[in-house]
């Protein structure tokens, strides 16, 4: 069985393009790129960099220089426990001034001759197989070799398509979202790929059955059922394995929201009720009859008050001693009386 790949380009892709890098000590990898290789070889993909090197026709590296760059690329990603299958490059240009390479080349991208002699070469089914890059070339090659394509439209630079370019499949920021793309392009193939097996399966069943011949029309479809499993754990270990709890979760889940809702909502009711009632004995207690005697009664006490000092500072003084005391009396008895409401109210 053909194997499928992951073609990817080197500089901008993998790792910073400061120009053309011409020692190992310039490379440097891409946020995020090692994490997303492990990711996309557990999907089960050949990794492949397909790579355009004009440096080499035009003199600013060697093949052997070259060859050390590429094992710096293969130490960064080791470090972080990712590996690449395969590297091929391009060393050709028409305009390069080193004569062994200044010639047209059909490995040069746009042309596809990287990705058709890695198909051979690998063993590698090309129409399951992806193109990323930045440019519109490797968009045009992995196109021409057949295959689905992704650009890498990084916000730091210019849009990298030209109006006359070839439009890729998808478009991507990182190669992070790259993985996220082939991930779910893996789901909804899976997708379908079930919908087809379950198609056929109820398309032969009769349309008249006896009872008792039911278990031999739905046996196949339980067969292709158990098949299934071993198609998405090929997808991902991660996230390819919460369907299962996800489809189970949804049984139970109603019931509970539906009592908890009912719980949530006389629990309300009751808080509502206390509430209400509480407002009312405040309401009460704020303006009870008992308050409001009390209130008159100083009202009357600090009448006999004036009284009394009216009779005290009044020419007639010695008649109004009898006044004078029942006027005290009735202040301290209303006082005491006062008190006592007060009292008894708290």
């Amino acid at each position: 069985m053909s194997e499928k790949a992951i073609f990817l380009d080197r500089d901008d892709t993998l790792i910073e393009d400061p120009g053309y890098i011409s020692s190992p000590e310039q490379v440097q990898l891409l946020p995020g790129v090692a994490t997303a290789l492990i990711e996309l070889k557990a999907l089960g993909y050949k990794l492949v960099v397909v790579t355009n090197q004009s440096a080499v026709a035009r003199g600013i590296v060697t093949e052997q220089v070259l060859g050390k760059i590429h094992n710096r690329l293969k130490q960064l990603l080791a470090e972080k426990s990712a590996f690449l299958d395969r590297i091929y490059y391009c060393p050709y240009h028409p305009d390069g001034v080193v004569a062994k390479y200044r010639q047209e080349s059909d490995f040069r991208k746009p042309n596809p001759g990287m990705l058709l002699k890695a198909a051979e070469e690998m063993d590698i089914d090309l129409g399951q197989s992806w193109c990323v890059g930045n440019s519109g070339s490797d968009v045009e090659a992995g196109l021409r070799a057949g295959c689905k394509t992704i650009l890498i439209d990084l916000p730091s630079h210019q849009q990298q398509l030209k109006p006359g370019d070839p439009r890729p499949d998808y478009k991507a920021i990182n190669i992070k979202e790259v993985v996220n793309i082939i991930k779910k392009h893996h789901r909804s193939s899976a997708e379908v790929e079930l919908q087809t097996q379950s198609e056929p399966a109820a398309q032969a069943e009769p349309v008249e059955q006896d009872t008792e011949q039911i278990p031999e029309a739905v046996e196949p479809v339980s067969q292709g059922a158990e098949q299934t499993p071993e198609v998405i754990e090929s997808v991902s270990h991660t996230e390819e394995q919460q369907p299962e709890s996800a489809l189970q979760k949804p049984q139970t889940q109603p019931e509970e929201q539906e009592i908890t809702g009912e719980g949530t909502e006389k629990l309300l009711n009751n808080i509502i009720k206390q509430l209400t009632n509480m407002q009312r004995t405040d309401m009460f207690g704020e303006f009870s009859i008992m308050r409001l005697i009390a209130g008159i009664i100083q009202i009357i006490v600090l009448f006999c008050l004036l009284i009394s000092i009216w009779f005290l500072i009044s020419p007639s003084r010695q008649d109004s001693l009898v006044f004078i005391a029942l006027g005290f009396a009735m202040v301290l008895q209303l006082m005491s009386l006062t008190f006592y409401i007060m009292h008894g109210r708290k």
